[in-house]
């Protein structure tokens, strides 16, 4: 992935919680000289290793496992929110008209060793993990016993688990860093205005410190 240094994030803290908060990455592997990508929802164990450990599961009937198998190794992408930026926005571009469009997203790659799981019991910790990461804040959380035990049983046969072991993560947060004072104000107050995608990325970037 191409880094510039402005917008190269390198804190493992910083790059954990991005994770955690956009979970569905793109899993990519090779079959031969062609590649494979599928989107897969991730459950990352920050404890696990020396940059922590990824677990997912995909259907069985789905040949991407067997690839992991083969490879030992795998590539996951997770995006948040991204937004075109107009030039319009600069207040910068009033006074010398030296801009051009671009795009504004967060990105984390992570690179690991892959090792595949068809062990049920493994499965079904990763389904309740899972599962709790993403029903422990609601009203009414859903739980893997709440569905009959021979449904979950079956299910689980339907599946196979894999966990990598992370080896390089590196991370690329674009949000205008690179710009004027003025013109990341700007762009903040503009995607306000851009509806959810663009709501979603000013917050990113306050959250980031920018334009705020």
């Amino acid at each position: 992935m191409y880094q510039p240094p402005h917008f190269r994030v390198e804190d493992h803290a910083a790059l954990h919680a991005f994770i955690v908060a956009h979970p569905l990455g793109l899993l990519i592997s090779n079959d031969g000289d062609k590649p494979v990508a599928d989107l897969v929802p991730f459950h990352l164990d920050v404890e696990a290793g020396a940059r922590g450990r990824l677990r997912a599961h995909v259907a069985r009937a789905n040949p991407h496992w067997k690839l992991l198998q083969q490879t030992g190794s795998a590539l996951v992408v997770f995006q948040a929110s991204s937004h075109y930026i107009s030039p319009s926005w600069y207040p910068s571009k009033a006074e010398h008209g030296k801009a051009v469009p671009t795009w504004n997203y967060a990105m984390v790659q992570v690179r690991g060793a892959a090792i595949v799981n068809e062990d049920a019991p493994w499965l079904r910790e990763q389904v309740e993990a899972l599962t709790r990461s993403h029903e422990g804040g609601r009203e009414h959380p859903w739980a893997v016993d709440d569905a009959p035990g021979e449904f979950i049983a079956a299910q689980l046969r339907a599946i196979v688990g894999f966990e990598i072991e992370i080896e390089e993560m590196n991370g690329k947060f674009k949000l205008s860093q690179n710009r004027p004072e003025a013109d990341r104000a700007s762009v903040v107050e503009a995607l306000s205005r851009e509806g959810s995608a663009g709501v979603d990325t000013a917050a990113m970037m306050r959250a980031f410190g920018i334009g705020v």
